[in-house]
Parts: C-alpha cells; sequence; structure tokens
C-alpha cells in the first residue's frame, strides 16, 4: 500500500471527527439525514467518532471551497474550537478545493471518495483486493501530489530515475505514481487472465451472482443458500473479494457468487480497479438483487445499484429482487398507497410485494435471512429458474436411462 499521511491513518482510539454536506434547496430532510447517517456510518467504519454535522442548502457545490467562504470560516471556528480531528465532506473535492479549505481548517481533510478508498484499504486481506485498491488510490492520488509530494519522496527506489537538472519536484512525482500506476496495470492484468480462466473452466454450470447496496446482508445469505461460512459483519465493505460456492437444490447444481456492496457515489477509480471482481456480476445468468426493506430510503438504494449494475454493462441480465431483513422492518400506519414511489416504505409487507410485482413486472419475495424465514420458498423459487437454464444446457439430463 502507498504511503498516505495526508490520508486517513488508523489510530488507537476513534478520531473526532465532523461531516460537511451540500444539499440542493430542494432536497427534503428525510434523504439530507439519511445521505448523511450513511456519510456517518462510513466515518465509523473507518474508525472516525462524527456526530457534529455542517449542512448547507447549495444548487450546486462551491467550486472554490465546497461551501461557502462564511461558513467555511464558521466551521474552522468551531474545529479549533472542539479540538476536532478531521473534517469529512460528503462528495469528492478537487484539487484546488483541498487546497483552499486547508487554509482554514486546521485537521485533516477527507472527501468521501478518500473515506471510501481508506475503508477498503483496511478490509482488503488478500493480494488481489489489495493491489486492487491501491490502484484505486494511486488513481485519486494522480491529481492531488501538490499537496503530497513530500510523502512520495519515500517511494523513490526499485529503479526508478533520479529527477534531473530543471524537473521540479511535482514533474518527479507525478512520474513516480504513474510508474506505479502501470506497474499494478500489469499486475491486475494477469491476475484478471488467471480469474478468466478460473471462470472459464466451470464449464456451462449456471452462475448466479449477490449484488445489492453494502451491507444488505449479501455474505449473510449467501451463507444460508450455500451453507458455507462466508465473513459477514453489521459493517460497510465486508466483503472485497469475490467468492464463489456451488450450490445444490434438490438434483440442480449452479454457482452462486457474493461480490462488493455498491454505494451511492461509488468512487470511479474502485469501479475501474475492481473491474475483474465485476466479471462476475457480467457474466452471471441471473442477478438476485439484494435489498434491505428495513432501511427507510431502501428505494433510493435500490436506483443506485440498478444505475452501477447498468454502468458495468450488466443492465440487460435476468434480475430476482430478494427484499432482506423483513424481521426489521416497522410498517407505519399511512394513508392508502398512492402511485407516488417515494410512498412506498409506508406499505405494509403485503402491500409491497403487490404494489413491487404490478409496477416492477420483477420476481420478488421477502426473506429474513438472519431469521431463515421465507428461505425455503427463495429456495424453491431458484430452483425453477436453475432448472429451465439447467435443462437448455443439459438437455440429456431430463432423461431416464
Amino acid at each position: 500500500m502507498i504511503d498516505r499521511s495526508e490520508m486517513l491513518a488508523p489510530q488507537a482510539s476513534p478520531q473526532k471527527g465532523v461531516l460537511v454536506a451540500v444539499s440542493p434547496p430542494q432536497t427534503n430532510e428525510s434523504e439530507i439525514h439519511d445521505n448523511l447517517d450513511e456519510l456517518q456510518f462510513l466515518a465509523e467504519t473507518a474508525g472516525i467518532t462524527a456526530k457534529p454535522r455542517f449542512l448547507q442548502r447549495l444548487e450546486h457545490s462551491n467550486p472554490k471551497s465546497y461551501i461557502g467562504t462564511g461558513r467555511l470560516d464558521e466551521l474552522g471556528a468551531y474545529i479549533k474550537v472542539e479540538e476536532v480531528h478531521v473534517a469529512i465532506f460528503d462528495d469528492e473535492l478537487s484539487p484546488s478545493q483541498i487546497r483552499n479549505i486547508s487554509k482554514v481548517l486546521e485537521c485533516r481533510i477527507l472527501d468521501r471518495t478518500n473515506l471510501i478508498l481508506d475503508i477498503f484499504a483496511q478490509r482488503a486481506k488478500t493480494a488481489y483486493a489489495k493491489t486492487q485498491v491501491e490502484l484505486a488510490q494511486y488513481q485519486y492520488l494522480l491529481p492531488r501530489l501538490t499537496r503530497m509530494w513530500t510523502h512520495l519522496e519515500r517511494q523513490r527506489g526499485g529503479g526508478i530515475t533520479m529527477r534531473g537538472p530543471g524537473e521540479t519536484q511535482i514533474e518527479t512525482d507525478r512520474r513516480i505514481v504513474l510508474k506505479k500506476i502501470a506497474a499494478l496495470k500489469e499486475k491486475l492484468k494477469k491476475i484478471d487472465r488467471q480469474m478468466a480462466s478460473q471462470r472459464g473452466s466451470r464449464g456451462n454450470m449456471v452462475r448466479i451472482s449477490l449484488v445489492g447496496y453494502t451491507n444488505v446482508g449479501k455474505s449473510t445469505l449467501m451463507n444460508v443458500l450455500a451453507k458455507s461460512d462466508v465473513f459477514a459483519e453489521n459493517k460497510l465493505f465486508a466483503t472485497l473479494d469475490t467468492t464463489v460456492r456451488k450450490v445444490i437444490i434438490e438434483n440442480v447444481p449452479f454457482l452462486l457468487s457474493d461480490t462488493v456492496g455498491f454505494i451511492r457515489k461509488l468512487p470511479t477509480q474502485l469501479v475501474e480497479s475492481f473491474k475483474s471482481t465485476l466479471d462476475e456480476v457480467r457474466e452471471a445468468d441471473i442477478l438476485l438483487h439484494i435489498v434491505d426493506i428495513s432501511h427507510p430510503n431502501f428505494a433510493e438504494q435500490i436506483k443506485t445499484v440498478q444505475q452501477t449494475i447498468r454502468e458495468i454493462g450488466a443492465g440487460e441480465k435476468p434480475v430476482f429482487m430478494v427484499f432482506n431483513k423483513v424481521d426489521a422492518y416497522k410498517y407505519s400506519e399511512q394513508p392508502p398507497y398512492s402511485s407516488d414511489e417515494k410512498k412506498m416504505e409506508n406499505c405494509s409487507l403485503e402491500e409491497l410485494q403487490k404494489t413491487w410485482m404490478a409496477k416492477k413486472h420483477t420476481p420478488s419475495i421477502f426473506v429474513s435471512a438472519t431469521q431463515k424465514r421465507n428461505i425455503d420458498k427463495l429456495r424453491n423459487d431458484l430452483y425453477k429458474i436453475v432448472s429451465e437454464l439447467h435443462a437448455g444446457r443439459y438437455p440429456f439430463n431430463n432423461f431416464l436411462w
């Protein structure tokens, strides 16, 4: 991993942070707080305690300082008095924004992309995942070298040419980072070929891939369906490496894969570097879209996942919706369901199932992976779906000899 002194470093005790966000005037309060709740959860996953929130209503973020200069001065005063260690911004900051904000705030500055990259770095366990994250880190770092060159000084070596006459430090470090990126991409290409070969060796088995927002219970559901022990935890991005298990329901086998979860404003660097991990989604026959129905803003999470699936080239895949965590779902009495999709969270489970089926024409089921509620029905539905595909690929298996 790269030395990221300007990025978040692991601490013995939680760091004290503050959340900063810009939201358009027309955005409703519940959506704003839901977004900030997610940012706070990201911070907690990275080991930062960040409860204070500085929000400014703007149509667009300030191109120079993200928030207005007056609001920035107010934030700077608060950070100084309260001795805040980290200011976390809910969007990716440009190099000039970071530079201007640093002149006012006396603390470490993290944007959303930086924070997610740090969590990925902490979560990466295998050499493959570490290489993917390191590539994303360098791609993020490249346009921000103006403030980081002193930390890259220690990265020299291994045949990298020292700077020549008239070459500035920033030019030297830019060349170092570009060489690192090229080397990591070449390393990933080799691993990609190995993984493609592994996928090819699986033959014509039906492949099902679990997709969904981060922390919706994909790994827990996989453990239930595959009777495996995939790591599952109530934290964001608990799973980075793709896990594939062979599942047999009655006499029909298929491959079930669990992939990294998606999130709002997923950094483009991660999408690019995790290409092979996401190939499992692109090459799947069926996508099981797992949704946390207990989340107050699950409809927006669904849209985020659908958009990400389209962006990685898997938008035409057949989808089976699995609404998870019905044991945690709370139904509040509201007027009858209207055509407004945002009112979906106010429906009962029965109303939701009928409404979703009618509006989206997508197969769906409501389950609880932890309580194993409706899992037998899910297995039966998967058996019917996989059987049809399996029969098409292995027609002779339908005959008794």
